[in-house]
Order: structure tokens, then C-alpha cells, then sequence
């Protein structure tokens, strides 16, 4: 069931589903963005690393975790308007091929749009977290809901 802005309150938390970060992951993203850089695609430069084997990149951490709230969980469906960005995005550990991520993300703030009274903005506080549950990027991220 899809919630809407008269639903929500700061403080409210949600979990979405968790999704496995697979070799063929990785190695689509190298393709797609053309970030080829051998942290991400070769076993044998991480292997010297301080990670000792391959990572996914950050970015395709955040961009699941993305799909992962707002694709996977169909909380908003009904309201959301448009994504208007990130802020304060840490990556603070890595995300390594075989774990399995999800995001824990609660309101932290909801007002009014400025320019439209049938529109307001909802800002997310938001934790990536992996399957020992330790938080591997974090952040907020911005979204318009109609009202």
C-alpha cells in the first residue's frame, strides 16, 4: 500500500528488501559508465589492495540503494513527483562482490514547496547497510511529493 504526504512524519522508518551485489554487477556497471578502474575488474591488482579483493563500485551502491527504496518498496508510489537530489553522501566502507545490501531510511524532514501548494518536500536520512548490518554509505536524499 502506498503511503502520502499526510502519512508521513519525521521519524518514520523504513527498511527496503535486500539485493545481492553479483560478479555480473559489477561487471555491467564497468560497462555501462566505463569505470574500468581495477579496484572493480581486476582480482589480481585487489588482491594488493588494503580490501584484498575486488569491490563494487560506490556508485553502484547508491544507485541500487536508490532502486532499492524507491522501486522495490512501492512506499510512495502514489506521491512522488521527482527525486531532487542527494546531500552529504559518505561512502564509508566497501561493498564487496557476494554482500547483500539494504537501506534503512527514516524522514528527517518535511515542509511545504515554496512554489506549489499542492507540492512538498520530503528529505530522507538514509544508511546503506550490508548484511552485518554496517552501514557502508549514508546519507540524504530529496524528493517532491504531491499533497
Amino acid at each position: 500500500m502506498s503511503l502520502t504526504y499526510d502519512d508521513l512524519r519525521v521519524g518514520l522508518t523504513f527498511d527496503s528488501p535486500s539485493r545481492t551485489i553479483t560478479e555480473s554487477d559489477v561487471v555491467s556497471f564497468a560497462g555501462l559508465t566505463g569505470d574500468f578502474f581495477p579496484l572493480h575488474t581486476s582480482e589480481e591488482y585487489a588482491k594488493g589492495t588494503e580490501y584484498g579483493t575486488r569491490v563494487a563500485h560506490g556508485l553502484l551502491g547508491l544507485s541500487y540503494a536508490h532502486g532499492l527504496m524507491w522501486a522495490r518498496t512501492g512506499a510512495l508510489d502514489d506521491c512522488i513527483v521527482a527525486f531532487l537530489g542527494i546531500g552529504d553522501w559518505r561512502f564509508t566502507g566497501a561493498i564487496h562482490l557476494g554482500d547483500t545490501i539494504h537501506v534503512r531510511y527514516s524522514v528527517a524532514e518535511l515542509r511545504p514547496s515554496r512554489s506549489r501548494r499542492d507540492r512538498a518536500v520530503v528529505v530522507f536520512a538514509v544508511e546503506v547497510l550490508n548484511q552485518r548490518d554496517e552501514v557502508v554509505q549514508q546519507g540524504t536524499k530529496s524528493l517532491l511529493l504531491s499533497r
